[in-house]
């Protein structure tokens, strides 16, 4: 048969999965020990239809020293799919446990759990409105402290000279506060690092993250992104919050803490990955809404930007979230605004509200707006592309937490030195408003009395007042050269501080730099047009749509920040040019370089699925993308044969095929079910087996409820005891093995498999020949090593890191 060709990659020899290949321990230097394939001539080849080719060729000893003689490098790219994440298990196993335990719940304990799942997202939604409100409260103390110390130190310094000692006194205070949140990042819990968004999307879509739903997560990920914010690091606080949001509903929806050991014994029919996947689409929706005040903006972010699986009472649940955690957040920091008597605080993020009749805009404005979006578009791709190759070399030589922890104050230092000096050189002074001693921490240096320094207003303060000021401040407030000069700084640094080993967001950041660029455009307008200067007569339309462009050039979204930005300004006026300019953001953007959480995603290796196959990928079947051969189990089996697989310390298999073996036959059995690990690990552990293999089970019976106590970290193989005598018994798998597994033919086309896989969920798919035996197994990282790249489509590597 004539096949396309394919770019083969160079494939690590040692091939694992959830299915049915190895997988090596990594070395602890961060390179491994590996063989791995070479290419034929030209790069090219035609795949097997028997199985996934591997030309295994053994490297020179003179090879295999340069590859682990590379200076403190890691070698993991955007080339690499990652072993070591596994699946999660979206699909519900239909045996004959949860059979009966269906059959024995009546209509009121169906309604039972339906009000559980309402009260459970209610939770969510307080206690993410709770966390919200602690971390604005405390950004804005601890920022407001050191603004006043910096000021004061300012001040006094101005006249009598000295200011050097203000710009050490201002880089010791954000490299302190930057250490300590780089500090429990780097050395307590590394995957807080970081926005958590991408992580979310990969959970949200099937891929176990380890340690990304954690309590101790959480915790690391609220103190880190004050510290990050409070230090004066170009970053925002509302990605954090949405990792916050998915960690407290993962945490809420079990009715129990597995770091605390502490079972509220509570929700326990939702200790399953199905269940725990829709909370946690409620909990992102809810940090959204809490960051921005933005119930209906919080539900289509995750929609679009979150969850791979949705159906419509999980829309109406996740609304009923948000809606309650901006509450909550607006309910307490009422309280605690009117106990303190500080009304500027009124809540996460407050864009302010446009008054419609000074910034309408006009029909024939809309060209300027699909505009301004292009520019938003090429900005994010450069932002994208200079982030990308950053983050490669942090990857490479900065993996090391002290580096780390070394480079996030390097860039606490170099920001607050950056926006001293712009402060410090610049002369544009604007006459000090009403409400600016309130608002704001407005600078004079060296301005006259009445005056202060427009650059401060940009740079000292936090990235939220910022954006509200260049949002609002009236006409005049700022001159072209401190717009132009702070958008070229803060870009850079904005690139610069995300993927740091610190907690922070992107959204902040990229709203900030689009407005500060955006006001730029406006007051330009009305410069190229002063016989029509009423026209343009407020940058701060300008500002709104240059702050859109530049994060949906960045990050990609379109309708989900269409609704924030409607409800975070309280006015629908400028849905449609929001909405325009989004969509050509995205357009210009996707042409260049992906956007940020893809990137950050492909970087890491994670073997995600999007929404379709690759193009042109309808000649391969699933018998060239399958793992074979697959490790199958009887019906009913050996408990030592079970032991001896699952302890196989160079396998990892989490799914096993049960066939009813044919007699006297070395063809493959007929499949009748299909059993995970976990389940073997729990039977194995309750010592569910019997002596002879006739004997009927009958005097150990477990129930669901079994499963779910281990649920999720089930104990290793290794501390289960199984002593000689019981390693001869016999274990019946016909009563917890799934009984009707996804098969499909192995002449399936891949687009096929792919949509099936992805749209159900799942974690194992068994391809099967036409007599219904076993030939192979469709696992995540079998879909997901190919893509469509420069030259076709290509199959990517495959690597332990």
């Amino acid at each position: 048969m004539n096949m396309a060709n394919i770019t083969k990659k160079v494939s690590w020899s040692s091939r694992g999965d959830d299915s049915a290949r190895g997988e090596a321990t990594p070395l602890l230097n961060g390179t491994e020990e590996v063989r791995y394939t070479r290419q034929p001539s030209g790069g090219l080849f035609h795949i097997s239809r028997l199985s996934t080719v591997d030309l295994e060729e053994e490297i020179t000893s003179e090879e295999q020293d340069s590859v682990r003689t590379r200076p403190n490098m890691i070698p993991h790219n955007e080339k690499l799919l990652s072993l070591k994440y596994e699946s999660l298990d979206y699909d519900n196993i239909e045996n004959q446990l949860f059979l009966e335990e269906e059959r024995r719940m009546s209509h009121m304990g169906f309604r039972c759990l339906e009000i559980s799942r309402w009260v459970i997202c209610g939770l969510i939604g307080f206690l993410t409105g709770l966390i919200a409100c602690f971390i604005d409260i405390v950004v804005e103390k601890l920022a407001g402290i050191k603004y006043i110390v910096v000021k004061q130190n300012i001040e006094k310094f101005t006249e009598v000279g000295g200011l050097s000692i203000s710009l050490i006194l201002w880089a010791v205070l954000n490299s302190s506060l930057v250490m300590v949140g780089a500090i429990i990042v780097a050395f307590f819990e590394p995957i807080a690092a970081g926005s958590g968004i991408p992580q979310i999307k990969c959970y949200l879509n099937g891929v176990k993250i380890p340690r990304v739903v954690r309590l101790k997560t959480l915790m690391v990920k609220v103190f880190g992104v004050i510290c990050s914010v409070a230090g004066g690091l170009a970053v925002g606080k509302e990605g954090p919050m949405i990792h916050s949001g998915a960690v407290v509903a993962a945490g809420v929806s079990q009715g129990r803490s597995t770091s605390l050991k502490k079972d509220f014994k509570i929700f326990e029919y939702f200790r399953r990955d199905t269940e725990k996947r829709d909370f946690v689409s409620a909990g992102a929706a809810a940090g959204v809404s809490a960051a921005f005040g933005a119930p209906v903006g919080g539900v289509l972010f995750s929609l679009e930007e979150g969850a791979s699986f949705w159906n419509q009472m999980l829309t109406w649940r996740i609304f009923f979230a948000s809606m309650i955690s901006t509450f909550t957040l607006n309910f307490f920091l009422s309280i605690y605004n009117n106990k303190t008597g500080d009304l500027s605080n009124p809540g996460l993020i407050n864009f302010g509200r446009f008054d419609s009749d000074s910034v309408a805009y006009n029909l024939y404005e809309i060209p300027l707006f699909i505009i301004m979006g292009a520019i938003g578009g090429l900005l994010g791709a450069l932002f994208n592309f200079l982030n990308y190759w950053l983050t490669i070399f942090r990857i490479r030589y900065v993996h090391r937490p002290c580096l780390q922890v070394i480079e996030a104050m390097l860039v606490a230092a170099v920001t607050a030195t950056v926006s001293f000096t712009m402060i410090y050189f610049s002369n544009d002074c604007q006459p000090l408003g009403q409400d600016q001693t309130k608002d704001d921490y407005p600078l004079q240096l060296f301005c006259a009395d009445g005056e202060y320094n427009s650059m401060a207003t940009a740079f000292f303060n936090t990235p939220e007042r910022s954006v509200r000021s260049l949002f609002h401040n009236p006409p005049g407030s700022y001159n072209p050269l401190t717009l132009g000069l702070f958008t070229l700084t803060y870009f850079f640094l904005a690139c610069w501080t995300y993927g740091l080993t610190v907690s922070a967001g992107v959204f902040i950041p990229s709203l900030l730099i689009g407005a500060a660029w955006g006001r730029l455009f406006g007051i330009l307008l009305s410069y190229f047009t002063s016989g029509s200067s009423q026209i343009w007569a407020d940058p701060g339309k300008y500002a709104l749509i240059g702050a859109a462009a530049q994060l949906g050039g960045i990050v990609r979204m379109t309708l989900s920040l269409t609704v924030i930005m409607v409800e975070a300004t309280g006015n629908v006026t400028f849905g449609l040019p929001i909405m325009l300019v989004l969509m050509t953001a995205k357009i210009v953007g996707d042409y260049f370089a992906e956007g940020l959480y893809d990137i950050h995603i492909k970087l890491q290796s994670v073997p995600f699925l999007h929404y379709e196959a690759p193009a042109t990928s309808h000649w391969l079947t699933a018998r060239e993308v399958m793992s074979s051969p697959v490790t199958c189990f009887n019906k009913v089996e050996k408990v030592g044969t079970i032991v001896n697989t699952l302890s196989n310390t160079s396998t990892n298999h989490n799914g096993f095929p049960v066939v009813i073996q044919i007699p006297d036959s070395d063809e493959p059995g007929m499949v009748c079910g299909l059993i995970l690990r976990s389940q073997l690990i729990v039977l194995l552990k309750h010592k569910v087996f019997v002596e002879r293999a006739r004997t009927r089970l009958s005097q150990r019976k477990l129930q669901l409820k079994d499963f779910r106590d281990a649920y999720p970290r089930f104990p290793p193989i290794q501390s289960i005891h199984v002593s000689q005598d019981e390693r001869e018994c016999m274990m019946d798998l016909s009563e917890f093995m799934n009984p009707t597994p996804y098969t499909v033919p192995q002449e399936t086309s891949l687009p096929r498999v792919f949509k099936l896989f992805r749209a159900l969920g799942l974690r194992h798919l068994l391809v099967v020949d036409s007599e219904n035996r076993v030939v192979g197994l469709v696992t995540r990282k079998d879909l997901a090593r190919y893509h469509m790249g420069k030259h076709g489509l290509e199959e990517l590597q495959l690597a332990q890191t």
